[in-house]
């Protein structure tokens, strides 16, 4: 009796923990709940990927000049990266003005102001990149340094009104300075404690 019992323990052993899974699968999605503050954090965090999504080809072109022969880039490739910045800051003001959109409706916690600025911020962003592929392309070494500082000031610029925005929670970090806040933007809210 007992080797037929430990003979169909084996036999059902990979199917044991299958069964034990569907078994339990009930109660553990009855025990899941949201996280305080997911909606929040997920704001934040999707914020933090929209500057990310923007600097990164904005670093890649910067990159790509400065490693360039006399910082002369070939038409097509600058043609090429210029649009993969455009792309990234177009997403950006789509988001933006869709945010000062909803700043209107009732109940809504948007910050309009936050969010003008950082349509305003990708705008002088894309400004200073077109200036930058212009000066790369034609070979004007002198511009083109100019053209790349002014390219990473205007990253720099967007970065700042994503965090000041109003949906990014203030830094905690000891040594850091307090920010300043936008007018008419309201301090970021802080998550609730855990």
């Amino acid at each position: 009796m007992a080797s037929s019992t430990l003979c169909g323990a084996l036999a059902l052993g990979p199917a044991g923990p299958a069964f034990s899974s569907v078994a339990d699968s009930p109660a553990r999605s009855a025990s899941v709940a949201p996280l305080p503050g997911a909606d929040a954090l997920a704001k934040q965090n999707a914020a933090l990927a929209g500057a990310g999504d923007v600097l990164q080809p904005v670093t890649d072109l910067v990159d790509s000049v400065l490693k360039a022969p006399d910082g002369k880039l070939p038409k097509d490739e600058a043609t090429k990266q210029a649009a993969e910045v455009k792309k990234a800051l177009d997403g950006l003001t789509a988001d933006a003005k869709a945010a000062a959109g909803k700043a209107g409706a009732p109940g809504s916690r948007a910050q309009a102001p936050g969010a003008d600025l950082v349509v305003k911020a990708a705008a002088d962003l894309q400004a200073k990149v077109d200036a930058l592929v212009k000066a790369a392309t034609a070979g004007d070494a002198k511009a083109t340094a100019a053209a790349l500082q002014a390219t990473v000031t205007g990253a720099v610029n967007v970065v700042v009104a994503i965090v000041l925005g109003g949906d990014l929670p203030a830094p905690d970090l000891e040594g850091l300075p307090k920010l300043p806040s936008l007018p008419g933007v309201s301090p970021a809210q802080t998550l609730p404690s855990l």
